[in-house]
């Protein structure tokens, strides 16, 4: 496997690494979607795949400091209905990757992501702001559910680029604040923990992956706290245009990087 190893990399190289696992930390505590840019600047300093599977354990370590902050606000009925959908987009995009390349991979999650972003911005002006996530109860939220769910599925196997997917879920389902930090942080603590063997099996972690996440957990921490104190100062509006924001951001990176 073409990794590196903590000593293959430049002073400059793991500073721009450990400021992208700091946002990590950041994104999973306050701006979900953030993350996109953690995920563009492994990419340019790591071999491209293998950046794929070296992020991975820093996005389950953010996922493990959300969920001790935010799991009393999750929506479990939401869980529940997206899972199924989300393992059935995990092997898809566990055989897309066999045969992808960088590009293609980098070209089809940035036109999901801007195709969310879209529908979402469309979704949120037709419905009323004060809705509740009650609405993946009707057939319809059902059948938004899986789509979304295999799309998040895919995204985050190939890319770790799930959490802008479910983001716009969450959003066009009317979650509030609370409920959508809580919601996402229970959701990938189980689908990136899930996505572990698939990530070992095609050869994106080993033993040299894991030594330089180790050197990179300790810039994680910081990052939750930073964003728990800035999420209870960013409301509800601003909120959802940061969420968007990234998510138009993280897939342009991808489309034009």
């Amino acid at each position: 496997m073409n990794t590196m190893t903590l000593w293959n990399l430049t002073g400059w190289e793991f500073a721009a690494l450990a400021f992208a696992a700091l946002l990590v930390g950041f994104s999973k505590t306050a701006v979900s979607g953030a993350n996109t840019v953690s995920l563009a600047i492994f990419a340019m300093v790591l071999p491209a795949r293998a950046s794929t599977g070296i992020l991975l354990p820093v996005l389950i370590a953010g996922d493990l400091l959300a969920v001790l902050t935010y799991r009393r606000h999750a929506h479990w009925p939401t869980l529940w209905r997206l899972f199924p959908a989300v393992g059935a987009g995990v092997l898809v995009g566990t055989v897309f990757l066999v045969w992808a390349n960088d590009a293609i991979v980098r070209t089809s999650i940035g036109a999901i992501l801007l195709l969310m972003a879209a529908v979402t911005v469309w979704r949120r002006r037709r419905a009323d702001r004060a809705g509740q996530p009650g609405e993946v109860t009707s057939r319809a939220g059902r059948t938004t559910a899986r789509a979304y769910g295999v799309l998040g599925g895919f995204t985050t196997m190939v890319a770790n680029a799930g959490g802008p997917v479910m983001s716009m879920y969450l959003l066009s389902a009317g979650f509030r604040k609370l409920g959508f930090l809580g919601t996402s942080a229970i959701f990938f603590l189980i689908v990136n923990v899930a996505k572990l063997p698939f990530s070992a099996g095609l050869g994106l972690i080993d033993g040299r992956s894991l030594l330089l996440d180790a050197a990179l957990l300790v810039f994680v921490v910081p990052g939750a706290f930073l964003g728990t104190w800035a999420v209870g100062r960013i409301d509800q509006v601003l909120f959802e245009r940061l969420v968007i924001a990234a998510t138009v951001l993280g897939g342009l990176q991808l489309l034009l990087g």
